[in-house]
């Protein structure tokens, strides 16, 4: 029994320790705030990119609507850079997401994906055509 609870307490002591690391652990934004190589939508399992014609407003309109989701803030760059890249904490363990939107051209890129682990259950796929819908 004895045995039982200590392996519980290390269990729970990592636990905590993993969910106070993912809401503490600094952001290099310069890390995420790269340029957009895609040409085309697509989806993984760790985030999604979507691109489209748009016109020069895009960006702005865009910009306005990630500003007003939950749990989100602008970590780089600026609607007049042409780029800006937001992070976006899940509600429940505060895990960082990262959406990078760029305009340049006529065509507005965006690019979503998660910080920690493997899959994001379409949660950024999901994000970024909330965002999207914006543009219609």
């Amino acid at each position: 029994m004895k045995v039982m609870t200590y392996i519980l307490g290390i269990v729970v002591v990592l636990a905590f320790g993993f969910a106070l690391y993912v809401r503490i652990a600094p952001t290099d934004a310069a890390r995420w705030h790269q340029p957009i190589q895609a040409v085309s939508d697509a989806d993984f399992a760790g985030g999604a990119v979507r691109v489209r014609q748009a016109g020069s407003a895009a960006l702005a309109q865009i910009d306005e609507a990630a500003r007003a989701l939950p749990r989100t803030r602008a970590i780089a760059g600026s609607v007049k850079a042409g780029r800006v890249t937001y992070m976006t904490r899940s509600a429940l363990w505060g895990f960082p997401d990262f959406t990078t939107v760029e305009y340049a051209d006529g065509t507005l890129r965006a690019y979503a994906r998660l910080r920690f682990g493997r899959s994001d259950l379409g949660v950024n796929a999901r994000r970024l055509d909330a965002l999207l819908r914006v543009l219609e």
